[in-house]
């Protein structure tokens, strides 16, 4: 399948699922993501929409022995299975509708970046910002300054401080 007719499939696809917006979390241990994934459910459930989660294992800096960094390497990939499964489950209580995952291995900027432009059923991007008051978070400052033009679907910025009563007052 050439380049040309494979964008055109995902078009297709991307005009048959129309209506239903998927708002996607790039999933971490942070406070501020589950802020943003209870947004984002919320905001799924009232629109009839459905939440995607992207976990990125990043790649192992313990490289000097490859049996040691391929190890490593393992446990991120099966911590992050887990994790997915985790918020995956509390995504599908909150909205009532199971999440789409996505895995994926490399610099998470640029695994985020590659997914969206691959993705056009992704409507909306949702990330919770810093609560420890160090600036927003690398991938809050990165997408909201140096690769905003890379951007074609809306970010919505969720402070992490909020509580979920104050998240659903306002979803």
């Amino acid at each position: 399948m050439t380049t040309d007719q494979s964008k055109q499939d995902r078009d297709e696809q991307a005009a048959e699922t129309i209506g239903e917006r998927i708002f996607l979390v790039v999933v971490d241990n942070s406070e501020e993501m589950n802020v943003a994934l209870r947004f984002a459910a919320n905001r799924a459930k009232k629109t009839n929409g459905r939440v995607a989660l992207l976990y990125v294992v990043e790649p192992s800096d313990f490289q000097h022995w490859l049996s040691v960094g391929n190890l490593m390497q393992e446990e991120a990939r099966e911590e992050a299975e887990e994790l997915l499964q985790k918020f995956g489950a509390l995504a599908h209580d909150l909205s009532g509708i199971m999440p789409v995952l996505f895995l994926r291995e490399g610099d998470r900027k640029d695994e985020l970046l590659s997914l969206l432009d691959e993705e056009p059923t992704i409507s909306v991007l949702v990330l919770g910002t810093n609560t420890e008051g160090k600036g927003p978070g690398p991938l809050v400052t990165a997408l909201s300054s140096k690769f905003v033009d890379r951007l074609h679907i809306p970010l919505t910025l969720v402070p992490g401080n909020l509580s979920e009563a104050d998240i659903d007052a306002i979803t």
